[in-house]
């Protein structure tokens, strides 16, 4: 089921919480939540898992393995003195193959060791995003590789696009909130197959006429 809103985080979530709640969530032998490094995501993950009566052994956290590599790669751009491109790009793929065969801790220690002594903005804001997210157990891709799960986004993004993009944005297009709030529903229930069900739940609307 795709959904969305304009309406700020927690609707989003609550959004989520809703379908997930309708697919008896519970009941599955694992749940795998997938996003990028946003502190206002994971703020809400584990609270929403709570309220849905998930277990800790059910539940799995990851951070996109894409924009993960994509910061590894602007960390190492950063390192100026006495390192050459084919240097920076062959440690930013070390660290990538460390965590594609699951070795967090050794991955962790290595962004620590490269990042020692640096106190810019840019290198605290890269070696933050990438020891926050290891630490909260968010790079785990060896274990979602052993399980056949996925570790990336890039479908929701490729649908936020199609979905979304193409209909809502383009030169010479305009909405005021509340109709792009109908429309991305609209779009929503037609993109993903489901606008039998929002037909049938608008007709099957009591309506009373006023007297």
């Amino acid at each position: 089921m795709l959904d969305g809103t304009l309406k700020g985080p927690d609707a989003v979530f609550a959004l989520i919480e809703q379908y997930l709640s309708q697919l008896s969530i519970d009941e599955a032998t694992k749940v795998l939540f997938i996003a990028d490094g946003a502190k206002w995501i994971w703020k809400r993950v584990g609270t929403m898992f709570k309220r849905l009566g998930l277990k800790p052994e059910q539940c799995m956290e990851l951070v996109d393995f894409y924009h993960v590599v994509e910061h590894l790669h602007t960390l190492a751009g950063l390192k100026k003195k006495n390192w050459s491109k084919k240097q920076k790009r062959g440690w930013a793929t070390r660290q990538t193959n460390r965590l594609k065969r699951g070795e967090v801790e050794a991955f962790t220690e290595a962004v620590r060791k490269f990042s020692k002594g640096q106190r810019s903005k840019d290198w605290r804001r890269e070696r933050d995003y990438l020891l926050r997210n290891a630490n909260a157990g968010r790079l785990d891709y060896g274990l979602a590789r052993e399980q056949q799960l996925p570790i990336g986004s890039g479908i929701i993004e490729s649908t936020v696009r199609r979905v979304l993009n193409l209909r809502m944005k383009g030169a010479s297009i305009f909405w005021t909130k509340d109709n792009a709030e109908d429309m991305i529903l609209l779009r929503a229930y037609y993109k993903s197959g489901h606008w039998q069900v929002l037909e049938s739940n608008a007709l099957s609307t009591n309506y009373q006429l006023a007297a």
